[in-house]
């Protein structure tokens, strides 16, 4: 009767619940001997597994997604395939000890003619507008200044309505975006389209009015209508740095340029370089003497003079 009662009250043995398998990113376009050795099991085992699933490779195939899929039910494995421009940016960030701080990249954005482009040649000393059609940046620009000895990296992007496109991809690839709003014009329709581009980018935003010469210039006023816009200053109680430059009159350009270095100090930039060269083309052209040219960001790694590249399926030397 003892034992039986024990029997009664005895707790069921908890079943052990089986861990699921590691994921394990490959690149996409691998053959099936490259996934043996990112995996540890033998080509041949792969391949019969497959033969036996009715699909006939050998060790020199390409492995589709469809065929990792297979591979990672009949091995009770968790494969994800990614591009290769994926895995070369988490080989470059998986290790951290190997990343080091690097200069911000900051894209200049705004409505037309509040003055992007002359507050960037103020800030490089240089006479940017007057190469462009009608002043108006038609090209993503990149630049490098530097700031109390240390280097900043800026892209100017085009004004024109017709360039969204090309503002969306210099909002994607920077660290900080500058909002350009002129004191005197307030908030327009591009202002808001870089507001859009900068959200959704989740890339933080530094606004700098401009154009505070003029004396129809309402610095409050451009502050309120930010506001509505979802932009609240710090001066308004927000968390969003704001600046009031003039271009023009060169107002403010070192406090601006400070803010930058301020900013990119909290959000701690980081690249490695000891990696491959690794960035972004952000446009191509055809140069008359250099035949066809390319402007690149790189994001880690380093690119010394000759060094050959690739780009989708170009190729060229630096």
């Amino acid at each position: 009767m003892e034992t039986q009662e024990k029997k009664k009250n005895a707790k069921p043995k908890a079943k052990a619940v089986k861990a699921p398998p590691k994921k394990i990113l490959l690149r996409e376009g691998l053959s099936s001997k490259e996934l043996s050795e990112k995996t540890g099991i033998s080509s041949k085992d792969i391949i019969e597994k497959l033969r036996l699933r009715g699909y006939s490779i050998n060790v020199n195939d390409v492995i589709s997604e469809s065929l990792a899929k297979l591979i990672s039910e009949e091995f009770n494995l968790n494969i994800e395939l990614v591009s290769f421009e994926k895995e070369r940016q988490i080989q470059a960030e998986s290790d951290p000890k190997e990343l080091v701080l690097r200069p911000p990249i900051v894209t200049i954005m705004g409505h037309v003619d509040h003055g992007k482009t002359t507050l960037l040649d103020a800030i490089r000393q240089s006479n940017l507008v007057g190469k462009e059609s009608g002043g108006i940046t038609q090209h993503i620009g990149a630049y490098r200044v530097f700031h109390n000895n240390r280097p900043i990296t800026f892209i100017d992007t085009p004004g024109h309505e017709a360039f969204t496109q090309l503002r969306a991809r210099g909002a994607h690839l920077t660290d900080i975006v500058v909002l350009v709003v002129a004191a005197d014009d307030g908030v327009m329709p591009q202002t808001r389209e870089a507001i859009s581009h900068a959200k959704d980018a989740g890339v933080p935003i530094i606004v700098a009015i401009n154009k505070i010469d003029k004396k129809e210039a309402d610095i409050d006023k451009v502050k309120q209508q930010l506001s509505k816009e979802g932009i609240l200053l710090e001066d308004w109680g927000g968390d969003i740095i704001s600046v009031d430059v003039s271009a023009k009159e060169k107002t403010n350009l070192e406090e601006l340029l400070e803010m930058i270095l301020l900013l990119s100090d909290v959000i701690e930039i980081k690249a490695n370089p000891k990696v491959e060269a690794q960035g972004v083309v952000l446009e191509a052209r055809l140069d008359a003497q250099k035949g066809a040219v390319a402007t690149v960001i790189i994001l880690h790694g380093i690119l010394s003079q000759r060094d050959a590249f690739i780009s989708g399926t170009c190729y060229g030397k630096a």
